[in-house]
């Protein structure tokens, strides 16, 4: 008997991803997406349906569900009115992404700040979350969670660490990647370049969605790749895969007017569990950070070929423009400062 899924969402990095996962499991899918770009080429082999317009809007969701469906796979949604919109139509079951960024120190506030000790590690799905509400993004993710547990329709959860992989708008690895490109050879980070925040494959997150899908019930997962090095490690080994050196300079403390600053940046490490998925789910990484990373470099060196780095990542271009991830001029000063040589600026921003 042929499988139903409907993917929310699904032409984008963790769409395709987990709509490629479950076609190649057997999955007969329907993708809805906006329209904004063709359907991904990576799909074109599987027959996959496509429902163009907004992933919650009513009519588009009873055209994609129809007469029912075995699965829905939300990857947009962000607040409980979304959990809602699909839960009146015929749904056997959900798998639906979340955050990492909705766990909470045991006082309640979120453990990706900074006015906080270190959290216990390594986090699990039993660490506190942070409350409930339609504002914040981790307020959002945790009201979602809430409106899919208290419905009769089996769901998993999938807090999702810093995704990473191809059509990403916020490549974060692109912030080692430009360097390369500018020509520049030493690179500022703050907190000693130890921080480490969890990352996770799209494709580890599509093999968490395939097997969750394939087992209905209701559970909350992390989704994490099997290591989280630090940002100097990541760093290190960008320049690597391109062949590129690099000097790290690690700089105490936190980033000051965006030196030092990176999109892993935190003070202190953030490490998921991943033994719940492993025992619930059977789940086995696909990948590995160093095993995707080279696929993803040059997607990214594909993309920013052919248009402005801001306009192919939306988001990440937003964080620049919030906290200058690129003052190569600001990094050469300090870098003097300290009594080493500064080299010279990179290209223009």
């Amino acid at each position: 008997m042929t499988r139903r899924a409907v993917v929310l969402g699904g032409n984008g990095l963790i769409g395709v991803a987990a709509t490629a996962a479950l076609a190649r499991d057997g999955w007969e899918v329907t993708l809805v997406h906006r329209g904004s770009r063709p359907l991904d080429a990576e799909l074109g082999p599987f027959g996959v349906r496509e429902v163009i317009g907004d992933a919650h809007d009513p009519d588009v969701l009873r055209a994609a569900v129809g007469s029912g469906t075995d699965v829905v796979v939300d990857v947009v949604a962000m607040r409980a009115e979304h959990a809602r919109a699909v839960q009146g139509l015929d749904v056997g079951s959900a798998v639906v992404i979340s955050s990492a960024a909705v766990y909470a120190t045991d006082d309640g506030r979120p453990l990706l700040g900074d006015d906080h000790p270190p959290p216990p590690l390594p986090v699990t799905e039993g660490q506190r979350v942070v409350e409930a509400d339609g504002e914040t993004y981790a307020g959002g993710k945790v009201e979602l969670e809430e409106a899919w547990l208290a419905c009769p329709v089996p769901a998993t959860l999938l807090r999702a660490g810093a995704i990473h992989g191809p059509r990403a708008t916020n490549p974060r690895e692109w912030f080692a990647l430009k360097r390369v490109l500018d020509g520049r050879r030493d690179v500022v980070l703050a907190h000693d370049g130890a921080s480490r925040f969890q990352p996770v494959a799209a494709a580890n997150l599509a093999e968490l969605v395939r097997l969750a899908a394939a087992n209905p019930g209701d559970r909350v997962l992390n989704g994490g790749d099997p290591s989280a090095p630090t940002v100097a490690d990541i760093v290190r080994r960008v320049y690597g895969v391109v062949g590129a050196e690099v000097r790290v300079h690690p700089m105490a403390g936190p980033a000051v007017a965006g030196l030092g600053a990176s999109p892993w940046g935190l003070p202190w490490p953030f490490v998921l569990d991943m033994s719940a998925a492993e025992r619930e789910l059977g789940y086995r990484a696909v990948t590995s950070y160093d095993d995707a990373l080279p696929g993803e470099i040059d997607w990214m060196r594909e993309v920013t070929a052919s248009q402005d780095w801001r306009e192919a990542f939306p988001t990440f271009a937003w964080v620049d423009s919030q906290t200058p991830q690129f003052d190569y001029a600001a990094e050469d000063a300090w870098i003097a400062d300290q009594g080493a040589p500064a080299e010279t600026p990179g290209a223009e921003r």
